[in-house]
């Protein structure tokens, strides 16, 4: 796996937008759309399939993976756009968030069980379904 830092990709998306005169449309609004379109492309690679059944044509479907390595890549193009757009600094959003999450979804609580998980008005776990 290459290691690549996410400023570099930042860089390169940039560089991509301003090379087609692109920045004047790489708004907010837009993006956001973008990302929503993109996303919805991913799940209609797995319409209709069990999770066993996309792991297993995952595995064996060259075209399908490499499908779903374009469209998770347009996903984060404008994610990186938007972030870059709206000067979020991405990694330390990534790095609070988790923190946030650490704190709402204890190790000790949530491992290994699915949710549905309650949540109170702060945001707060205050408890989970037992079922896994």
């Amino acid at each position: 796996m290459t290691k690549t830092t996410i400023t570099e990709l930042s860089d390169l998306v940039a560089k991509f937008i301003g090379e087609r005169d692109w920045t004047e449309y790489h708004t907010p609004k837009n993006l956001a759309m973008s990302i929503a379109i993109e996303a919805a492309e991913i799940m209609e690679l797995f319409q209709w399939v069990t999770n066993k059944e996309a792991l297993d044509n995952l595995a064996r479907d060259i075209t399908l993976k490499t499908a779903l390595e374009d469209e998770l890549a347009d996903v984060m193009i404008y994610c990186l756009s938007m972030a870059s757009n709206c000067k979020i600094d991405i990694a330390q959003a990534i790095r609070n968030k988790l923190k946030v999450n650490q704190q709402r979804f204890p190790i000790e609580v949530v491992t290994g069980k699915l949710g549905p998980y309650k949540i109170d008005k702060t945001g707060d776990l205050i408890e989970f379904d037992k079922k896994k």
